[in-house]
């Protein structure tokens, strides 16, 4: 069973890409090294963040191949096997296992909606044919189709090796749900927030982390969230909270914000390119600027 607790701040790490959109394994490492020597609790790749959804999969096991391999059991590391297709999750989940990943994040299928019944079993038969621990992932304004509080409620209850969710639904009251309802019945059920501004809440109404892109380049801000609320240390909240409702206005920069992520790692002190998977490409000078004066406004 994987080393990892699950809980904490866990940042989608961006998927280092050339001008070209190749694989930059330079790029790669050095975005690697720094969040080894940050406080997150560990490193998730080809989630959204890392661009999975315009990979091959060939690319995507060179990428996961790399970035297990770099981190080399100094942090937990989870691997993205999302896909449609429930073979194809189980293909690449394997995979994930046989590279020595601690854990597989999967996404619902993306295309065709699925009845509550049939996505209990696409759930169902991954954690059955994959052995390592599974979180899912709930994203239903890029789905298409949420996992409701009732159905992550069954197939906790009946999946062991399904150990948590991150919800990144925009609405507070989803993340409130799952707690009552899954925690109920599976109090080692993680619940995970994907949107950065709802960790704080997610922390107080008994959820265990966050999945927080702006841990990329801000670690000391959600992880200094994430340890003041434990620690009780309300001046800490009060000082960090703004800064993340600050930097959590990237998001709607662009679509996606691929760019925007890797942009801020750069701006920050990091020597990567910032190139994005096609279709996706750089944004204009208008985004640039506003993103610039953002990262000001937090504080960089």
């Amino acid at each position: 069973m994987s080393n990892c607790s699950f809980k904490g701040i866990f940042p989608p790490v961006p998927t280092i890409l050339d001008e070209n959109g190749k694989f930059d394994s330079r790029g790669m490492g050095i975005m690697i090294d720094r969040l080894i020597e940050s406080d997150v609790d560990g490193l998730l790749f080809l989630g959204s963040a890392g661009e999975f959804a315009q990979m091959t999969n060939a690319m995507r096991r060179q990428v996961a191949e790399f970035c297990v391999k770099h981190v080399a059991g100094r942090k937990p590391a989870i691997v993205g096997t999302g896909a449609c297709a429930t073979a194809e999750v189980i293909e690449l989940s394997d995979h994930a296992a046989s590279i020595g990943a601690d854990a597989v994040i999967v996404v619902n299928p993306y295309y065709s909606l699925m009845s509550e019944e049939r996505i209990y079993n696409h759930y169902r038969t991954i954690a059955e044919n994959t052995s390592l621990p599974i979180l899912m992932y709930n994203f239903p304004a890029l789905t298409g189709q949420d996992l409701t509080p009732s159905l992550v409620k069954r197939i906790a209850k009946d999946c062991p090796s399904i150990v948590g969710i991150k919800d990144t639904v925009d609405c507070i009251s989803h993340i409130r749900d799952l707690i009552i309802q899954v925690k109920g019945v599976r109090p080692d059920f993680r619940v995970i927030c994907g949107f950065d501004e709802y960790l704080f809440t997610t922390l107080a109404l008994g959820g265990d982390g966050g999945i927080t892109g702006t841990a990329n380049f801000a670690p000391e801000i959600t992880c200094g969230i994430y340890k003041a609320y434990q620690d009780k240390d309300m001046d800490t909240l009060l000082e960090l909270l703004p800064r993340l409702s600050t930097l959590s206005q990237l998001y709607a920069l662009d679509i996606p914000f691929s760019w925007i992520l890797k942009e801020a790692v750069r701006s920050t002190g990091s020597d990567i390119p910032t190139g994005v998977a096609a279709p996706a490409t750089e944004p204009g000078d208008d985004v640039k600027k506003r993103f610039a004066e953002l990262l000001r406004q937090a504080g960089f």
